[in-house]
């Protein structure tokens, strides 16, 4: 979907976007600005579908809007609250301008998720650093259901500040029984800091305890929390195109080098004359220093 969507956008010549195929061809035209409904058809994330379309959309003419159907709160994809709380606004430091909103929530294996995105071109990227993070601020949550008595959602958040307050971290975190066409839990955690945001989530799924979801997403914040990180490690290969994209050199400090944050600079590296450093170990905290050569 990202392709075609993609092709779509750009106007593209395409070949081999279908089930199987082992190359794709893809050569773009020039990207065209508008209102565009991209229907899923299935779970797969809303989310990963905006980051494959975003980067050509924030350098059109005008303005372009989008409604994406699909996932909004999915396994091995950001959920919406990632994206609206911790994503964008971070590529607003940098300059580029979306605003995202939620008409309804999309679990697996329903889908039927909406979300509606406005993206403002921009004239160009700024270089950032994000090196030292200061003091925690605020620790502030949502614990989520969907057609699912709201005492999950409690037990969730029980859960999760057990586990913070054990650490000696306060947090703010509110109940809520969203729209949807299935059934599912979340629970997301946002932590804001001198410097930076990051965010932390975990979904519910059937045999799994409510306990158990607020716990992952305070346990994924304390791993953050007890590194001296700015960027969690999910933020960190999502923001890699953008910095190698903007006019300067940019750094952060990363929770953890992971291999998708190994594999983003790679690829990029095969498009773009970027030079970049990688200080740290596979699979902990690190620093990454990247810009156009």
């Amino acid at each position: 979907m990202g392709i075609r969507s993609l092709k779509l956008i750009s106007n593209a010549r395409v070949e081999g976007d279908s089930g199987g195929s082992t190359e794709l061809f893809f050569e773009p035209g020039e990207v065209k600005h508008g209102d565009y409904f991209f229907d899923i058809g299935t779970a797969g994330s809303t989310s990963l579908l905006l980051q494959a379309i975003l980067p050509p959309l924030i350098f059109a003419k005008h303005r372009t809007s989008l409604t994406l159907k699909g996932g909004t709160h999915v396994p091995l994809s950001p959920p919406f609250q990632y994206v609206s709380e911790i994503f964008l606004p971070v590529l607003k430091k940098l300059g580029i301008e979306v605003k995202a909103t939620m008409e309804s929530c999309g679990f697996y294996p329903k889908g039927g998720g909406k979300v509606y995105v406005e993206i403002t071109p921009a004239d160009r990227l700024e270089a950032i650093n994000f090196l030292e993070r200061g003091d925690l601020k605020k620790v502030y949550g949502l614990s989520g259901v969907g057609n699912l008595p709201l005492s999950i959602a409690e037990r969730q958040k029980k859960a999760a500040l057990t586990t913070l307050t054990s650490h000696g971290i306060n947090a703010e975190i509110e109940t809520i029984s969203v729209s949807t066409p299935g059934q599912g839990t979340f629970m997301f955690l946002k932590a804001e800091t001198e410097k930076c945001f990051a965010g932390f989530s975990s979904l519910g799924e059937r045999g799994k305890k409510a306990e158990l979801v607020g716990e992952e997403a305070a346990q994924h914040f304390l791993y953050y929390y007890f590194t001296s990180a700015c960027l969690d490690r999910h933020l960190s290969d999502q923001i890699i195109l953008y910095l190698a994209l903007a006019k300067g050199e940019s750094s952060f400090s990363t929770a953890e080098i992971s291999a998708h944050l190994i594999t983003n600079l790679w690829v990029i590296e095969k498009f773009l004359r970027i030079q970049y450093t990688v200080e740290g170990e596979m699979g902990k905290p690190g620093k990454i220093t990247i810009k156009l050569r």
